[in-house]
């Protein structure tokens, strides 16, 4: 679903820079060659421009009052992480997510434990395309999957959950499993914990999850959006919810330069292990190789 909609929304930017183009060459008097290049030009030059107004409008509404150097770096660093994911990784999703298994029989070499992905808000399996790579290298099971529809609530994903779990833990023969949620998905993560219980977890790692909200989203009719909102009734019921038992399987990584998950340092939970990340935007986090190589160690 998502997939699709990318690839309209990004046919359409390009039909319309090509458009713009086409209307400059006319205004300009060009033709032949010069004019082909001016609406090639503007057919790309648009929807770039979308994108870094986009990150733009997320990096300055989020950038803390005393700024670093780091923040720049950030700047540019996530624009490029917004270019690769969303153009070149989540417009090619599949349709139905399968389990990843390492390349070496587990009669030969035991598996490590399976691993389920869960992407965060209007993001589909293909976010996790650099991670689950790691995973796989490193001799994990991976199931990526893609939450749908993309706005209902949060609790409404725990059946996705479920099956998931199900299908991985029947292709592994692993009694349990361990969950790696981005953004919203480390909330889908919790919601699911809260209806089926901790029994088949093995671990919970969530990456720029916004644990106590956002105040990035005030007012939407998104019912899902509303619960991620800075301290929103959903959130304090879900965390009223939770036991310390339950708190302690959870790792938590934040960076002090989330552009979609903020205030940044605010976003953790009594019991569970937190580690900081700097000059790392929101998407940054499913690619950085820093974090993949903690993410790892923390599975290990």
């Amino acid at each position: 679903m998502l997939a699709r909609l990318l690839r309209r929304i990004y046919f359409i930017q390009l039909l319309t820079g090509a458009l713009l183009g086409t209307y400059a060459a006319g205004q300009l008097g060009l033709s032949g060659a010069a004019a082909l290049a001016l609406v090639l030009l503007c057919a790309v030059l648009l929807p770039l421009l979308v994108q870094f107004g986009i990150i733009s409008v997320s990096m300055i509404k989020s950038r803390p009052k005393q700024s670093d150097s780091l923040w720049l770096r950030t700047y540019w660093g996530e624009f490029l992480a917004a270019l690769r994911i969303y153009w070149m990784q989540m417009p090619w999703a599949g349709t139905k997510p399968e389990v990843w298994l390492p390349d070496t029989p587990q009669q030969t070499q035991p598996w490590r434990v399976p691993v389920l992905l869960v992407h965060g808000y209007i993001c589909n399996d293909r976010v996790w395309d650099k991670i689950a790579q790691a995973l796989h290298q490193a001799g994990h099971p991976v199931l990526a999957i893609s939450l749908e529809p993309l706005f209902t609530p949060i609790d409404d994903y725990a059946p996705q959950i479920q099956q998931a779990m199900q299908q991985l833990q029947h292709a592994t023969g692993a009694a349990q499993v361990a969950l790696v949620g981005h953004s919203m998905g480390g909330l889908v993560i919790r919601a699911w914990l809260r209806q089926h219980g901790s029994a088949p977890v093995a671990k919970i790692i969530t990456l720029g999850t916004p644990h106590q909200g956002t105040k990035i989203a005030t007012w939407t009719p998104a019912t899902n959006t509303a619960q991620m909102a800075w301290h929103s009734p959903w959130l304090q019921a879900l965390q009223a919810s939770e036991t310390p038992a339950t708190r302690q399987l959870m790792h938590i990584a934040l960076t002090h330069h989330d552009n979609i998950v903020y205030p940044q340092r605010e976003q953790v939970l009594a019991d569970a292990t937190v580690t900081e990340f700097k000059g790392l935007g929101h998407l940054e986090l499913c690619l950085d190789e820093e974090v993949i190589q903690w993410l790892l160690q923390k599975l290990h």
